[in-house]
């Protein structure tokens, strides 16, 4: 009888729990935990039951032994009480809802929520394994959410070129002109003339002295083009910030680092932006007069020591 009550119980809280994660709070806060929780506390009460009716004992004779194995008891359900202080924790301070992305190089778990049960935690991983990991890690151990890059719209792109230094130039008088007609950049190419012709004004050659004069660049122009072509491109999220900048230069050439925010949070779509963007970024740059830098490659080499071989024989000959 006690253990029919027990196995009936148990199916009470199982369609307590099917039932509630029908509910759309049941993501912000989950109750599986807990319900194991009162399950096992069922199972611990039908056992001293059961074993009080095979002894023929008061059950409570069986309950005032339990002080005396608080000890044993600590130690052999630890992971199970560490787990369900975490498991309050992590439901009070909302750290954790399933489908929430979540990283844990610690234990190579990169992926959605699927499950948060009183001993673990499982994560799907994006090649499709899952990984448990104990509750009361997540308190242990440093994780990273990426529900706020979800609910804010936006996800991050964060993607630099390198630009060959030694093609770094000023503008002539015909590119200036020629840029002059680009849609993206006439306003900006009519205000840093104009800007530039008023500063030269100013500081004049006297005598011998060469003046301080200022000119137009090419990577210059590069960056104003690009910072204009992302704040109008239309997978950009517009009311994040948005720039193009210049890092610190080194044997790899010049990195200008574009920095935005996709308006699409689902993966396919913020990549297909991502590539959209930095195609048009690497098939613009030769129209500056600039040029990637990349290592040079067996092709190069092979390349290079044939017009080597071209030469020395066009010497001798």
């Amino acid at each position: 009888m006690v253990l029919v009550l027990v196995r009936a119980f148990d199916a009470f809280l199982d369609g307590v729990n099917r039932i509630y994660v029908q509910n759309p709070r049941a993501r912000e806060r989950p109750i599986k935990g807990f319900l194991q929780v009162a399950n096992v506390l069922a199972h611990i009460a039908g056992f001293i039951l059961i074993l009080a009716a095979l002894m023929d004992r008061n059950p409570v004779i069986f309950l005032s032994g339990l002080g005396a194995m608080t000890a044993v008891l600590l130690l052999v359900f630890r992971d199970t009480l560490l787990s369900l202080v975490a498991g309050v924790q992590i439901t009070t301070n909302d750290l954790i809802r399933t489908g929430d992305w979540i990283e844990m190089p610690q234990f190579q778990a990169d992926g959605d929520v699927i499950d948060i049960a009183l001993n673990t935690i499982t994560v799907q991983n994006w090649d499709r394994t899952l990984t448990s990991i104990p509750t009361h890690k997540f308190l242990e151990h440093s994780f990273r959410n990426w529900r706020g890059m979800a609910q804010s719209g936006g996800r991050r792109i964060k993607r630099a070129i390198h630009l060959d230094q030694n093609t770094i130039r000023f503008l002539d008088e015909d590119e200036i002109e020629r840029f002059s007609r680009w849609e993206l950049l006439k306003d900006y190419m009519r205000e840093k003339r104009e800007e530039v012709e008023a500063f030269n004004r100013e500081h004049v050659a006297r005598g011998d002295v060469v003046p301080e004069q200022r000119r137009m660049t090419n990577v210059g122009t590069l960056r104003a083009y690009l910072i204009a072509y992302i704040r109008a491109h239309p997978g950009i999220h517009q009311e994040m910030i948005t720039m193009v900048r210049q890092l610190e230069p080194g044997p790899e050439g010049l990195p200008m680092e574009i920095y935005g925010f996709a308006n699409d949070t689902s993966w396919p779509v913020y990549e297909g932006i991502q590539g959209d963007i930095m195609d048009h970024v690497l098939a613009t740059v030769p129209e500056f007069g600039l040029r990637i830098f990349q290592t040079p490659s067996g092709a190069d080499v092979s390349e290079g020591l044939r017009e080597l071989r071209a030469a020395w024989e066009s010497a001798e000959g």
